[in-house]
Protein backbone atom coordinates (compact mmCIF):
# COMPACT_ATOMS: atom_id res chain seq x y z
CA UNK A 1 0.00 0.00 0.00
CA UNK A 2 1.55 2.98 -0.83
CA UNK A 3 -0.46 5.67 1.60
CA UNK A 4 -4.37 6.54 2.13
CA UNK A 5 -6.30 9.86 1.29
CA UNK A 6 -8.49 10.48 3.93
CA UNK A 7 -11.60 12.58 2.36
CA UNK A 8 -15.31 13.58 4.03
CA UNK A 9 -18.05 13.01 1.80
CA UNK A 10 -20.46 15.47 3.53
CA UNK A 11 -17.99 18.02 5.58
CA UNK A 12 -20.89 20.14 6.70
CA UNK A 13 -22.19 17.41 8.90
CA UNK A 14 -19.60 18.76 11.49
CA UNK A 15 -21.32 21.46 12.17
CA UNK A 16 -23.17 19.37 14.68
CA UNK A 17 -19.99 19.85 16.54
CA UNK A 18 -21.23 23.15 17.71
CA UNK A 19 -23.89 22.14 19.41
CA UNK A 20 -21.37 20.05 22.17
CA UNK A 21 -20.46 23.12 24.24
CA UNK A 22 -24.53 24.20 24.22
CA UNK A 23 -25.08 20.90 25.35
CA UNK A 24 -22.12 21.17 28.38
CA UNK A 25 -23.99 24.32 29.26
CA UNK A 26 -27.15 23.02 29.53
CA UNK A 27 -26.10 20.05 31.80
CA UNK A 28 -24.44 21.99 33.83
CA UNK A 29 -27.27 24.73 34.57
CA UNK A 30 -29.28 22.09 35.24
CA UNK A 31 -27.20 20.49 37.85
CA UNK A 32 -27.14 23.72 39.54
CA UNK A 33 -30.01 24.38 38.68
CA UNK A 34 -31.55 21.32 40.33
CA UNK A 35 -33.51 21.60 43.59
CA UNK A 36 -31.70 19.60 46.38
CA UNK A 37 -33.66 18.06 49.65
CA UNK A 38 -32.24 19.39 53.01
CA UNK A 39 -33.13 17.35 55.89
CA UNK A 40 -31.14 17.10 58.67
CA UNK A 41 -30.24 13.05 58.29
CA UNK A 42 -29.29 14.46 54.65
CA UNK A 43 -27.26 17.24 55.99
CA UNK A 44 -25.34 14.53 58.42
CA UNK A 45 -24.80 12.53 55.67
CA UNK A 46 -23.35 14.37 52.95
CA UNK A 47 -19.94 14.59 55.82
CA UNK A 48 -19.22 11.29 55.30
CA UNK A 49 -16.61 10.55 52.51
CA UNK A 50 -18.17 10.05 48.53
CA UNK A 51 -18.76 6.92 46.85
CA UNK A 52 -17.24 6.10 43.25
CA UNK A 53 -20.88 6.64 41.66
CA UNK A 54 -21.41 10.41 43.71
CA UNK A 55 -17.76 11.35 42.38
CA UNK A 56 -18.69 9.90 38.84
CA UNK A 57 -22.13 11.86 38.64
CA UNK A 58 -21.10 13.24 35.33
CA UNK A 59 -20.12 10.13 33.60
CA UNK A 60 -23.68 9.79 32.02
CA UNK A 61 -23.25 13.10 30.55
CA UNK A 62 -19.93 13.10 28.99
CA UNK A 63 -20.98 9.37 27.85
CA UNK A 64 -23.73 11.20 25.81
CA UNK A 65 -21.28 13.88 24.96
CA UNK A 66 -19.19 11.56 22.91
CA UNK A 67 -21.85 9.84 21.34
CA UNK A 68 -22.60 13.52 20.09
CA UNK A 69 -19.17 14.09 18.76
CA UNK A 70 -18.80 10.45 17.01
CA UNK A 71 -22.18 10.83 15.54
CA UNK A 72 -21.30 14.41 13.80
CA UNK A 73 -17.57 12.49 12.74
CA UNK A 74 -19.93 9.13 10.99
CA UNK A 75 -22.12 11.83 9.35
CA UNK A 76 -19.49 13.54 7.88
CA UNK A 77 -18.70 10.39 6.15
CA UNK A 78 -15.06 9.82 6.29
CA UNK A 79 -13.61 7.86 3.44
CA UNK A 80 -9.57 6.61 2.47
CA UNK A 81 -8.67 5.87 -0.40
CA UNK A 82 -6.06 3.51 -0.42
CA UNK A 83 -4.11 3.28 -3.31
CA UNK A 84 -1.77 0.52 -4.04
CA UNK A 85 0.24 -1.53 -6.83
CA UNK A 86 -1.66 -4.74 -8.29
CA UNK A 87 -0.34 -7.38 -10.40
CA UNK A 88 -2.40 -8.50 -13.06
CA UNK A 89 -1.47 -12.07 -13.95
CA UNK A 90 -3.27 -13.02 -17.55
CA UNK A 91 -1.75 -15.31 -20.44
CA UNK A 92 -2.07 -14.30 -24.03
CA UNK A 93 -0.21 -13.11 -27.58
CA UNK A 94 1.40 -10.20 -28.03
CA UNK A 95 -0.23 -8.92 -31.22
CA UNK A 96 0.51 -5.69 -33.39
CA UNK A 97 -2.30 -5.12 -36.48
CA UNK A 98 -0.79 -2.98 -39.36
CA UNK A 99 -3.86 -1.48 -40.96
CA UNK A 100 -3.65 -0.11 -44.70
CA UNK A 101 -5.24 3.71 -44.69
CA UNK A 102 -4.04 3.84 -48.49
CA UNK A 103 -6.56 5.60 -50.60
CA UNK A 104 -7.66 2.09 -52.39
CA UNK A 105 -9.09 0.94 -49.19
CA UNK A 106 -11.96 3.46 -49.79
CA UNK A 107 -12.94 0.91 -52.82
CA UNK A 108 -16.57 -0.26 -52.30
CA UNK A 109 -16.18 -3.84 -53.42
CA UNK A 110 -17.64 -4.91 -49.71
CA UNK A 111 -20.77 -3.95 -51.30
CA UNK A 112 -22.61 -1.85 -49.73
CA UNK A 113 -19.22 -0.75 -47.66
CA UNK A 114 -15.74 0.48 -48.56
CA UNK A 115 -12.88 -1.81 -47.45
CA UNK A 116 -11.87 0.38 -44.85
CA UNK A 117 -15.16 0.81 -43.03
CA UNK A 118 -15.33 -3.34 -42.86
CA UNK A 119 -11.85 -3.39 -41.86
CA UNK A 120 -12.56 -1.00 -39.12
CA UNK A 121 -15.59 -2.64 -38.04
CA UNK A 122 -14.20 -6.58 -38.23
CA UNK A 123 -11.19 -4.88 -36.07
CA UNK A 124 -13.23 -3.20 -33.24
CA UNK A 125 -15.12 -6.66 -32.73
CA UNK A 126 -12.25 -8.17 -32.52
CA UNK A 127 -10.32 -6.25 -30.09
CA UNK A 128 -13.65 -6.19 -28.28
CA UNK A 129 -13.10 -9.88 -28.04
CA UNK A 130 -9.80 -9.76 -26.94
CA UNK A 131 -9.40 -10.87 -22.79
CA UNK A 132 -5.61 -11.48 -21.80
CA UNK A 133 -3.68 -10.19 -25.53
CA UNK A 134 -1.81 -7.44 -25.54
CA UNK A 135 -2.68 -5.43 -28.79
CA UNK A 136 -0.59 -2.82 -30.53
CA UNK A 137 -1.44 -0.80 -33.73
CA UNK A 138 0.10 0.32 -36.74
CA UNK A 139 -1.25 2.48 -39.75
CA UNK A 140 0.77 3.16 -42.52
CA UNK A 141 -0.14 4.44 -46.51
CA UNK A 142 3.08 5.96 -47.70
CA UNK A 143 4.50 5.58 -44.85
CA UNK A 144 4.15 3.87 -41.24
CA UNK A 145 3.14 4.75 -37.96
CA UNK A 146 2.62 3.68 -34.34
CA UNK A 147 -0.87 4.12 -33.68
CA UNK A 148 -1.14 2.49 -30.22
CA UNK A 149 1.66 0.49 -27.99
CA UNK A 150 0.86 -2.96 -27.01
CA UNK A 151 -1.46 -2.45 -24.44
CA UNK A 152 -4.87 -4.09 -22.39
CA UNK A 153 -7.16 -1.21 -22.95
CA UNK A 154 -8.74 -2.45 -25.38
CA UNK A 155 -11.76 -0.03 -24.93
CA UNK A 156 -9.22 3.08 -25.84
CA UNK A 157 -7.84 0.94 -28.81
CA UNK A 158 -11.22 0.46 -30.16
CA UNK A 159 -11.73 4.61 -29.74
CA UNK A 160 -8.37 4.92 -31.43
CA UNK A 161 -9.68 2.24 -34.52
CA UNK A 162 -12.75 4.19 -34.70
CA UNK A 163 -11.22 7.50 -35.37
CA UNK A 164 -8.79 6.47 -38.10
CA UNK A 165 -9.31 8.27 -41.68
CA UNK A 166 -7.60 8.02 -44.99
CA UNK A 167 -5.86 11.12 -46.11
CA UNK A 168 -3.94 11.68 -43.20
CA UNK A 169 -0.71 9.75 -44.63
CA UNK A 170 0.44 10.62 -47.49
CA UNK A 171 -0.58 8.02 -50.02
CA UNK A 172 1.39 5.00 -51.27
CA UNK A 173 1.33 1.31 -49.76
CA UNK A 174 4.70 1.10 -47.46
CA UNK A 175 4.41 -2.78 -46.37
CA UNK A 176 7.83 -2.80 -46.33
CA UNK A 177 7.58 0.16 -43.23
CA UNK A 178 5.06 -0.93 -41.99
CA UNK A 179 6.27 -4.26 -41.18
CA UNK A 180 9.15 -2.75 -40.07
CA UNK A 181 7.50 -0.47 -37.81
CA UNK A 182 5.42 -2.76 -35.96
CA UNK A 183 7.90 -5.55 -35.92
CA UNK A 184 10.04 -3.05 -33.86
CA UNK A 185 6.74 -2.51 -31.16
CA UNK A 186 7.38 -6.32 -30.25
CA UNK A 187 11.00 -5.67 -29.90
CA UNK A 188 10.92 -5.36 -25.91
CA UNK A 189 8.64 -8.38 -25.81
CA UNK A 190 9.00 -11.39 -23.81
CA UNK A 191 6.36 -13.33 -25.08
CA UNK A 192 6.72 -16.74 -27.18
CA UNK A 193 3.97 -15.58 -29.28
CA UNK A 194 4.73 -12.67 -31.16
CA UNK A 195 2.43 -11.92 -34.06
CA UNK A 196 1.88 -8.98 -36.49
CA UNK A 197 -1.68 -9.47 -38.69
CA UNK A 198 -1.09 -7.26 -41.59
CA UNK A 199 -3.99 -5.74 -43.56
CA UNK A 200 -3.69 -4.61 -46.77
CA UNK A 201 -5.30 -4.20 -50.48
CA UNK A 202 -2.51 -3.20 -52.21
CA UNK A 203 1.24 -3.81 -53.62
CA UNK A 204 4.54 -2.69 -51.99
CA UNK A 205 5.45 0.58 -53.82
CA UNK A 206 6.48 2.95 -51.59
CA UNK A 207 8.90 2.90 -48.68
CA UNK A 208 12.45 2.87 -48.16
CA UNK A 209 12.63 -1.10 -46.37
CA UNK A 210 11.59 -4.07 -48.67
CA UNK A 211 8.60 -5.78 -47.79
CA UNK A 212 11.06 -8.89 -47.75
CA UNK A 213 13.92 -7.43 -45.89
CA UNK A 214 11.93 -6.81 -43.27
CA UNK A 215 9.85 -10.41 -42.99
CA UNK A 216 13.77 -11.23 -42.47
CA UNK A 217 14.50 -8.68 -38.91
CA UNK A 218 11.31 -10.38 -37.90
CA UNK A 219 11.85 -13.89 -38.56
CA UNK A 220 15.05 -13.55 -36.60
CA UNK A 221 13.07 -11.52 -33.93
CA UNK A 222 10.75 -14.63 -33.71
CA UNK A 223 7.61 -12.60 -34.63
CA UNK A 224 5.15 -14.33 -37.18
CA UNK A 225 3.58 -12.32 -39.63
CA UNK A 226 -0.19 -12.89 -41.27
CA UNK A 227 -0.81 -11.56 -44.15
CA UNK A 228 -4.89 -10.39 -44.78
CA UNK A 229 -5.59 -9.41 -48.64
CA UNK A 230 -8.68 -7.61 -48.41
CA UNK A 231 -10.82 -7.18 -51.65
CA UNK A 232 -9.98 -8.61 -54.72
CA UNK A 233 -7.89 -7.26 -57.59
CA UNK A 234 -8.58 -6.07 -61.16
CA UNK A 235 -11.54 -3.50 -61.81
CA UNK A 236 -13.54 -2.46 -58.38
CA UNK A 237 -15.85 0.21 -57.33
CA UNK A 238 -14.30 3.13 -56.41
CA UNK A 239 -16.11 6.65 -54.73
CA UNK A 240 -16.54 9.83 -57.12
CA UNK A 241 -18.61 11.73 -55.27
CA UNK A 242 -22.37 11.93 -55.21
CA UNK A 243 -25.45 12.07 -57.90
CA UNK A 244 -27.89 14.73 -58.08
CA UNK A 245 -29.75 12.75 -55.40
CA UNK A 246 -27.30 13.00 -53.05
CA UNK A 247 -26.25 9.46 -53.58
CA UNK A 248 -22.74 8.00 -53.41
CA UNK A 249 -21.78 7.29 -56.81
CA UNK A 250 -18.91 5.05 -57.91
CA UNK A 251 -16.42 4.67 -61.29
CA UNK A 252 -14.48 1.13 -62.09
CA UNK A 253 -11.02 2.23 -61.47
CA UNK A 254 -8.24 -0.79 -61.93
CA UNK A 255 -6.23 -1.63 -58.73
CA UNK A 256 -3.31 -4.24 -58.55
CA UNK A 257 -3.02 -6.41 -55.89
CA UNK A 258 0.49 -8.75 -55.34
CA UNK A 259 -1.11 -11.91 -53.20
CA UNK A 260 2.42 -13.15 -54.21
CA UNK A 261 4.79 -11.06 -51.79
CA UNK A 262 2.05 -11.69 -48.97
CA UNK A 263 2.25 -15.89 -49.22
CA UNK A 264 6.19 -15.11 -49.32
CA UNK A 265 5.88 -12.67 -46.64
CA UNK A 266 4.05 -15.14 -44.69
CA UNK A 267 6.09 -18.48 -45.54
CA UNK A 268 9.51 -16.64 -44.48
CA UNK A 269 8.14 -15.38 -41.21
CA UNK A 270 6.51 -18.77 -40.42
CA UNK A 271 3.02 -17.24 -40.41
CA UNK A 272 -0.57 -17.72 -43.03
CA UNK A 273 -2.01 -15.90 -45.84
CA UNK A 274 -5.17 -15.10 -45.79
CA UNK A 275 -7.72 -13.36 -49.02
CA UNK A 276 -10.62 -11.72 -47.34
CA UNK A 277 -13.19 -10.98 -49.82
CA UNK A 278 -16.08 -10.12 -47.87
CA UNK A 279 -16.82 -9.57 -43.68
CA UNK A 280 -17.30 -13.11 -42.91
CA UNK A 281 -13.57 -14.18 -44.45
CA UNK A 282 -11.50 -11.11 -42.74
CA UNK A 283 -13.16 -12.28 -39.21
CA UNK A 284 -12.32 -15.32 -40.15
CA UNK A 285 -9.01 -14.88 -41.02
CA UNK A 286 -8.08 -12.94 -37.41
CA UNK A 287 -9.55 -15.67 -35.69
CA UNK A 288 -7.25 -18.41 -37.69
CA UNK A 289 -4.20 -16.27 -36.06
CA UNK A 290 -5.56 -17.05 -32.96
CA UNK A 291 -5.89 -20.36 -33.27
CA UNK A 292 -2.42 -20.76 -34.66
CA UNK A 293 -0.89 -19.48 -31.91
CA UNK A 294 0.42 -20.79 -28.36
CA UNK A 295 -0.59 -18.33 -24.99
CA UNK A 296 2.57 -17.51 -23.03
CA UNK A 297 2.21 -15.38 -19.41
CA UNK A 298 2.59 -11.59 -18.80
CA UNK A 299 2.54 -10.19 -16.03
CA UNK A 300 1.76 -6.59 -15.98
CA UNK A 301 1.70 -4.33 -12.83
CA UNK A 302 -1.44 -1.30 -12.79
CA UNK A 303 -2.08 1.25 -10.64
CA UNK A 304 -5.44 0.21 -8.35
CA UNK A 305 -7.17 2.29 -5.61
CA UNK A 306 -10.44 1.20 -3.46
CA UNK A 307 -12.50 3.67 -1.47
CA UNK A 308 -12.94 2.64 2.11
CA UNK A 309 -16.07 3.96 4.21
CA UNK A 310 -15.19 5.00 7.64
CA UNK A 311 -18.60 5.89 9.33
CA UNK A 312 -19.50 2.66 10.51
CA UNK A 313 -16.27 2.53 12.77
CA UNK A 314 -17.69 5.60 14.31
CA UNK A 315 -21.73 5.56 14.15
CA UNK A 316 -21.41 1.44 15.71
CA UNK A 317 -19.53 3.33 18.98
CA UNK A 318 -21.71 6.45 19.26
CA UNK A 319 -25.40 4.31 19.25
CA UNK A 320 -23.09 2.39 22.01
CA UNK A 321 -22.10 5.65 23.65
CA UNK A 322 -25.31 7.04 24.01
CA UNK A 323 -27.31 4.00 24.83
CA UNK A 324 -24.69 3.08 27.82
CA UNK A 325 -25.37 6.90 29.12
CA UNK A 326 -28.84 6.69 29.10
CA UNK A 327 -28.88 3.19 30.63
CA UNK A 328 -26.44 4.40 33.50
CA UNK A 329 -28.78 7.59 33.70
CA UNK A 330 -32.00 5.02 34.67
CA UNK A 331 -29.85 3.34 37.14
CA UNK A 332 -27.76 4.71 40.71
CA UNK A 333 -26.47 7.87 38.64
CA UNK A 334 -30.24 9.03 38.35
CA UNK A 335 -30.50 12.47 39.73
CA UNK A 336 -33.02 12.97 42.10
CA UNK A 337 -35.23 16.52 42.73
Amino acid sequence: MTGDALTLARPWALLLLLAVPLVLLALSLDRHRAPRLLHPRVAALSALPRGLVARLWWLPQALLVAALVLLAGGLARPQADRRQPEKRSVEGIDIVIALDLSTSMLAADFKPESRVHVAKEVLKDFIGRRRSDRIGLVVFAGDAYTQAPLTLDYALLRTLVDQLKIGVIEDGTAIGNALATAVNQLRESDARSKVVILITDGDNNRGQISPLEAAGIARTMGVRVFPILVGTGGVVPYPDGVDLFGRPSYRPVQLDVNPELLREIAAVTGGAFANATDRAELEGGLQAVLDRMEKTRIIETTGGSQVAELFPLLLGPAFALAALGLLLGLTRWRAFP
